[in-house]
């Protein structure tokens, strides 16, 4: 009994948004769709302008943040006084600033190699061979994957 009647409602269900589906796509008689013209675009010759290499670069980087940077430094004077649990802290909050920041990486890899930490070292560095872009960086950053 409760079987039938759950077929019966679930065919008015169906039937139901037949039926309005197929009214949402009729108009009423007498009536049609208004017809929006397109503008018509003329292709325009824009100057070019020289190519600078900061330009050519994979990776252009915006200049690293204030804020990244002092925490890079409290970080270096952290790990300086051998408070490494807290240099760590201080640049993984720089990471989440600057994600991208190779420099971020390659101080954190400093860090952790200080720490005697080698695999993070590594691991971090490796990280931050996706973002390098200068030669210096990433032949840094490529010292501690080896």
């Amino acid at each position: 009994m409760v079987t039938a009647t759950f077929k019966n409602m679930a065919r008015a269900a169906v039937l139901s948004g037949t039926l309005l589906a197929a009214a949402c796509g009729t108009l009423p008689p007498g009536e049609s769709v208004p017809v929006v013209s397109q503008p018509e675009y003329t292709e325009v010759e824009l100057p070019q302008r020289p190519v600078t290499p900061s330009q050519t670069s994979p990776h252009p980087k915006p200049p690293i943040t204030d804020a990244a940077k002092g925490l890079i430094g409290k970080a270096i004077s952290a790990a300086s006084r051998g408070d490494y649990e807290q240099a760590i802290a201080l640049l993984e909050r720089a990471l989440r600033i600057g994600p991208d920041r190779p420099e971020v990486y390659l101080s954190l890899a400093q860090t952790y190699t200080a720490k005697g930490d080698y695999s993070m070292a590594k691991a971090t560095a490796e990280r931050g061979m996706l973002y390098c872009s200068e030669p210096r960086q990433c032949e840094a950053l490529r010292q501690y994957t080896r």
